[in-house]
């Protein structure tokens, strides 16, 4: 009976990781089923995480602190993986022994039997008994091999994709400020000249949010991944996509009208299922990022520039369901993610990241003369 007993845990077990891991690993497409052992694994882990990182008052090192959690978690989950695997062969083993023998003391070495195994060391100081076991042996140790060359080939994938999304968000510190806000990028993208906006870049923004749902979608994990910055994020660069796509489309429709309800599409596409990947029940009591004090405010800051919002209350009802749209899944995500999400506009001027240096002032004092500022740019 013993022998049932453990043959059966530990086929269940090598079963559920592979099957884990083929759906983490090669499945491109989100996964619907709910029972998963990596989605338990890092709704535990993120939960301690983010207990922790809450109690971290000064929001630099918290940023940092929440930084290392997607690189750490992967490493860790890969060796759960093979943790389990070394386990569920050894029960193997241990099951296919004469029920006699099966004893702490032999299931332990059966444990290092399996390791020994599964990462191929060949060190032939312990060999299988029987023919199950040999196969047993020769099974485990092609799926060490195939299990190793998956994560060689699974982590330069993982981090192509991140460079790629970090890219785009870093061109957007120039386009947009640091941290970045729709009134900042529908300002510095309005073509003076042609009283329009340039197209390319909605359009640019329009393929960042594809890329982003297809990487986001086929690995998950990218999504705990921080950018190199505290104050730049994937999320906050999207919000503030999608605010600035609904800006142009409630006012009147102009030239840019089309590119920019493409824009908007494809980016609230890509937040909402990546919403439903981490959070499955719509949060209650979220705060108004634009208030009717606010929205006056933004009316003000753009009036001077090349675009001016109508003052209209059709125009305010139309941004209002737009906003509706994505701010809900936005506001869930950034309070499961901690992130920040960015601010339609800043209170007050802030510097871009690429102006500030810790050489600045040395330096212009060498020069007799001020610091950096935009009069030099």
């Amino acid at each position: 009976m013993m022998n049932w007993i453990a043959g059966a845990a530990g086929a269940l077990l090598a079963l559920s990781i592979l099957v884990d891991a083929f759906e983490t690993i090669l499945v491109p497409r989100r996964i619907g089923r709910r029972v998963r052992l990596t989605r338990y694994f890092y709704l535990v882990t993120w939960r301690i995480w983010r207990r922790l990182a809450l109690r971290i008052a000064r929001p630099s090192p918290r940023e940092a602190f929440l930084g290392n959690y997607g690189p750490l978690s992967l490493v860790v989950l890969l060796g759960c993986w093979a943790c389990g695997l070394i386990a569920a062969f050894a029960l193997l083993q241990w099951a296919a022994i004469e029920p006699a023998r099966m004893t702490a003391k032999e299931l332990a070495t059966m444990i290092y039997m399996s390791g020994e195994t599964f990462f191929t060391l060949g060190f032939g100081d312990i060999t299988p008994g029987g023919g199950f076991g040999r196969v047993l042996s020769v099974i485990e140790a092609g799926l060490g091999f195939g299990f190793l060359g998956t994560v060689v080939g699974y982590l330069p994938t993982m981090y192509s994709a991140f460079s790629q999304r970090e890219i785009e968000i870093s061109l957007l510190d120039a386009r947009a400020g640091s941290p970045p806000s729709a009134a900042e990028f529908v300002t510095r993208n309005f073509s003076h000249g042609e009283q329009a906006w340039d197209e390319d870049v909605l359009r640019g923004w329009e393929r960042w949010a594809a890329q982003l749902l297809e990487t986001h979608i086929s690995y998950p994990q990218l999504a705990y991944y921080r950018s190199q910055h505290s104050n730049q994020s994937w999320l906050g660069s999207l919000t503030v996509i999608l605010d600035s796509s609904a800006l142009v489309l409630a006012g009147p429709e102009g030239p840019v009208t089309r590119q920019a309800k493409l824009t908007f599409a494809m980016a609230r596409h890509a937040l909402v299922d990546i919403t439903q990947i981490f959070v499955t029940r719509a949060p209650g009591g979220a705060s108004d990022r634009l208030s009717p004090a606010e929205l006056s405010e933004l009316r003000r800051r753009l009036a001077g520039g090349p675009m001016r919002l109508p003052e209209t209350e059709a125009y305010e009802k139309r941004l209002a369901k737009l906003r509706l749209m994505y701010e809900p899944y936005a506001q869930a995500l950034s309070a499961f993610l901690l992130f920040e999400l960015p601010p339609w506009f800043h209170a007050a001027p802030r510097r871009d990241n690429w102006r500030g240096g810790p050489w600045d002032r040395q330096l212009a004092s060498k020069k007799d003369s001020a610091p950096f500022d935009e009069e030099h740019f």
